[in-house]
C-alpha cells in the first residue's frame, strides 16, 4: 500500500483537481481507489443533480478514511517519516 497514493486523492478531491485524479487513478495499484475515483469524476464531469456528485464524493473519502485507519506497517511508517523529514 502506497499511502502517498491516499493523501494525493484527498487533495486532489479536495481541490476538485479531475485531471490530476485521472491520472492517479491510471497509476495507482488499488483497484478499490481506481474505480472511487472513476464514480467520482464521472459524477463530477456528467452529473446535473449535486446530491449524486456529493454521493461520489462521499464514497471516495469514506473509502479514504477507511484506508488511513488500517494499522500501517513498520516500513510505510518508516517511508512517512522520511516524507516528514
Amino acid at each position: 500500500m502506497d499511502i502517498t497514493d491516499y493523501d494525493k486523492a484527498l487533495y486532489y478531491t479536495h481541490h476538485c483537481a479531475c485531471i490530476d485524479l485521472s491520472v492517479l487513478m491510471m497509476k495507482t495499484e488499488d483497484d478499490i481507489l481506481s474505480k472511487r475515483i472513476e464514480q467520482f469524476i464521472h459524477a463530477f464531469i456528467r452529473e446535473t443533480e449535486f446530491v449524486k456528485v456529493k454521493a461520489a464524493r462521499d464514497e471516495l473519502l469514506s473509502y479514504i478514511d477507511y484506508v488511513y485507519q488500517i494499522e500501517p506497517e513498520s516500513t510505510e511508517i518508516t517511508a512517512i517519516n522520511q516524507t516528514l523529514d
